[in-house]
């Protein structure tokens, strides 16, 4: 299976906060999720990726080569939607389209065209007078009209009604379906990623918690739940993060933890991305343990 990034070691310092060690990998063919809180260093990560920014250490291979050594063929290859906007507000979507295309040696106008109309985005329309769903579907024509390999997306979905964000997701399905291509998906709607999604990277505070299968994430933790007289059970047990209220209590386990009569008292079940993400972060504080 081909890897279309590899990233290993990433460090990169800020005051206040820093990447550390990041390392993780985007596999050519499939939809790769980008979560984390926040301040996570998800932006940091993609604008280091995009060498926008210079990193500390570490190594960046796209396309098995590097910023360094070929960095106008690379962003040649690649498809970048930014989570604002980025265009000439007071040019129409035909005049962006004018001084953005000649910079793409592969960039092709029917698609583009084709994308306008499937959008149903008019071509003399300024910039300005696009709705924040609109913008995001001609950054995404813009980003596709010249045959990207990989497509880097970042919280492209954010702030977009229903209807929209359904059809960003189809459209990214339809995008690899050939499997010459790959998609790296930032966001914090973890349900997007639920859905079409085939890796998960989780970021939290500058460190990479996993990088994994989509599936094989699902099957690692356990979601349990009981009512507060059990949480008595939790005492010195790995939990990786926990909720209590006045009745019952709610904790996110590593599966292979799961004591097998545990599922005869209490109710375990599989969680969602958002918990996961949500009980990572949270963690276990001291005046849960000691009042359970």
């Amino acid at each position: 299976m081909e890897n279309m990034v590899e990233i290993r070691n990433l460090s990169k310092q800020f005051q206040g906060f820093s990447l550390k060690d990041v390392s993780f990998k985007i596999k050519k063919g499939f939809i790769t999720g980008f979560i984390g809180p926040n301040g996570a260093g998800k932006s940091t990560t993609i604008r280091c990726l995009m060498n926008l920014i210079n990193i500390d250490s570490g190594d960046i291979k796209i396309f098995q080569t590097s910023h360094a050594e070929n960095t106008v063929d690379i962003k040649q290859r690649i498809g970048f939607v930014y989570d604002e906007n980025y265009f000439y507000d007071d040019l129409s979507i035909e005049k962006n389209k004018r001084v953005i295309a000649p910079f793409y040696k592969n960039w092709n106008d029917s698609v583009f065209y084709r994308y306008l109309e499937e959008f149903q985005l008019p071509t003399n329309r300024q910039v300005k007078h696009l709705s924040k769903g609109m913008k995001m579907k001609f950054s995404l024509a813009l980003a596709l009209s010249h045959d990207p390999e990989l497509i880097i997306m970042d919280e492209p979905t954010s702030g977009l009604d229903p209807i929209v964000r359904r059809e960003l997701l189809d459209m990214l399905l339809d995008i690899i379906q050939d499997e010459e291509k790959a998609v790296f998906f930032s966001t914090h709607n973890t349900t997007d990623l639920e859905k079409v999604a085939d890796y998960i990277t989780f970021i939290h505070d500058g460190n990479i918690v996993f990088s994994e299968e989509k599936d094989d994430i699902f099957e690692k933790y356990a979601l349990v739940k009981g009512n507060r007289n059990q949480a008595v059970l939790l005492l010195d047990f790995p939990v990786i993060g926990r909720k209590d209220s006045e009745v019952n209590f709610e904790c996110l386990i590593d599966r292979k933890h799961l004591p097998s009569q545990w599922e005869k008292t209490l109710i375990i079940e599989k969680p969602t991305l958002e918990e996961i993400m949500y009980y990572t972060v949270k963690g276990v504080n001291k005046s849960e343990i000691t009042s359970a």
